[in-house]
């Protein structure tokens, strides 16, 4: 059974001029305590459902390397965290700053049956592990509420291994020119309605289409990747370029 452990613990630029997340930390921690209870459904009803093919590709490239211990940051609900137990990890930690996230992920495992999953409530930007402690690292649909986005990446690639991969599965930008106006109408109008209706909470569903625009585009995040000190950046481009799974290593040098 998971279990909740505690951890050591705004505009679109961090206090160090970098890019961040729109809102600051504590008001995107008490949306997510908001949506808590119907944060899958709406993923499910969002995606029509891909976001679960997503993120058993992301569980995939981040046991690629080796099936070891793997540490899932802003694991909300914990659905990563179950695919990568379900794909073989050996040990599983699912880290969040929401503790209603985490409560709703402790339920599921309940259900489910996860026992070497363990729940941790903490920052994602002051991981509370030491350096060189996983094998890898995920984060999906998560990076782009941080407050400064290279010292989040920079925070994830310092507690893996050497060898060590990280994951990010993340909304991008739309690209191409005729797919945008629709993306815009189905995010900006849609999306809110939506989730007004589902969650009871509009405001949330209206955040998620302006964090998407000003996320950096996949081109950029890559080179995020390798300012971290990361190699072989590489990303793949989903869901009509609206969606990008990056994978990267850090070097036996260290990061």
């Amino acid at each position: 059974m998971g279990r909740v452990r505690p951890g050591v613990g705004m505009a679109q630029q961090s206090q160090r001029g970098r890019p961040g997340a729109l809102r600051p930390s504590e008001e995107v921690r008490s949306m997510f305590d908001r949506i808590s209870r119907r944060y899958d459904l709406m993923n499910r009803l969002m995606t029509g459902g891909r976001d679960v093919a997503w993120r058993r590709l992301a569980a995939r490239e981040a046991l690629a390397g080796g099936r070891g211990c793997v540490l899932d940051v802003a694991s909300g609900t914990g659905d990563l965290a179950i695919e990568l137990a379900r794909q073989g990890a050996a040990r599983v930690v699912a880290l969040d700053f929401s503790r209603e996230m985490l409560r709703s992920a402790a339920e599921k495992l309940r259900r489910l049956g996860h026992p070497h999953i363990e729940l941790v409530c903490a920052d994602a930007m002051r991981l509370p592990f030491p350096d060189a402690t996983f094998d890898a690292c995920t984060i999906g649909f998560g990076l782009r509420n941080l407050p400064d986005y290279q010292a989040g990446i920079a925070e994830m690639a310092r507690v893996l291994r050497p060898g060590g991969r990280l994951v990010i599965l993340e909304t991008t930008p739309v690209r191409q020119q005729w797919l945008a106006p629709l993306f815009h109408l189905y995010f900006d109008q849609i999306v809110p309605l939506i989730g007004g209706l589902v969650s009871g909470d509009r405001d949330a569903y209206g955040y998620l289409p302006r964090s998407t625009g000003a996320f950096p585009d996949a081109e950029t995040l890559a080179g995020m990747l390798a300012g971290a000190g990361l190699a072989e950046v590489r990303f793949r481009r989903l869901m009509l370029g609206t969606v990008a799974l990056h994978v990267a290593i850090r070097p036996c040098a260290a990061v």
